[in-house]
């Protein structure tokens, strides 16, 4: 029933689910209907969820796509020093996100209602939380974290997908920098360690081995399209003299069927001019 509960919004929202606290929000004074979020003590076993750890997270559901962690991290704040704010497709146990650091590449396009997860530093600011229920709506845009919605959120969207050419390329050429240096390091690790023996006698073997592969030279090429085309000839021989052994065969099994019919024939014959002779 929670998550049915996860897209309402408008007065029918008040009535909250079992376990959950209403909490009325507007992202501007010029809104008139108000936003509701939906907000209980994240429950879990000890140990379960290191992320969210229990008595300190409140867990939010109905929380809009334009609402990021900055947002409600003001609006928490109110209720006690908040730890930390995480923002995810759909409730689930808490796992380490790698920080995205690429402007352009990579990037997750939020369209849909999300769910929350506020670290407190004490387990009262999640009390304080759930009374929120019992006020007036609270104003969540604020001028040091504004809330873009409507025009204004279809304007900044529009222009953040529109990529600077200078900054893209720049952000290439850093990453390129970043991979040819690191392969460099690779590259005389394996130099330092080949050949050494490890503590148990061990001698780790590289990607460049003993023999290296072959150049890609014009010389290189012609010895390889003759091996294949001596594989080939090969080939076609070993075909040949298995059709002339199998030529053989026939060849050898008619000869035998020829011989036992002339022998039938001369058997007859012996049999026909047999005659008694008892002296």
């Amino acid at each position: 029933p929670a998550h049915k509960m996860a897209a309402a919004t408008g007065p029918v929202a008040a009535a909250a689910p079992p376990g959950y606290a209403a909490v009325a929000v507007k992202f501007s004074e010029r809104q008139r209907s108000p936003h509701w979020l939906l907000v209980k003590e994240h429950q879990v076993r000890e140990g379960a969820d290191p992320a969210h750890p229990a008595r300190r997270t409140l867990f939010v559901l109905n929380v809009p796509p334009y609402c990021g962690p900055g947002s409600l991290s003001g609006l928490f704040s109110r209720c006690g020093r908040v730890q930390s704010v995480d923002i995810c497709d759909k409730p689930g146990p808490g796992e380490k996100k790698e920080k995205l650091t690429s402007k352009f590449f990579n990037r997750k396009t939020v369209t849909g209602f999300q769910v929350a997860y506020v670290v407190f530093r004490k387990p009262a600011g999640v009390q304080a939380a759930k009374a929120l229920s019992q006020e007036g709506p609270l104003l969540i845009s604020t001028e040091t974290h504004p809330v873009k919605t409507g025009i204004s959120k279809w304007i900044a969207s529009y222009e953040a997908s529109v990529v600077n050419p200078k900054e893209l390329k720049a952000e290439v050429d850093a990453y390129m920098q970043d991979y040819d240096k690191k392969m460099a390091e690779e590259e005389a690790k394996a130099a330092e360690e080949e050949g050494v023996p490890d503590e148990e006698g061990w001698v780790k073997v590289t990607r460049k081995g003993r023999k290296p592969g072959l150049p890609r030279t014009e010389a290189a090429n012609l010895r390889v399209l003759e091996k294949e085309k001596q594989k080939r000839a090969r080939k076609e021989l070993l075909n040949f003299y298995a059709w002339q052994h199998r030529e053989t065969k026939r060849e050898h099994i008619a000869q035998l069927r020829k011989k036992f019919e002339e022998d039938k024939q001369r058997i007859a014959l012996m049999r026909a001019q047999r005659k008694f002779r008892p002296y």
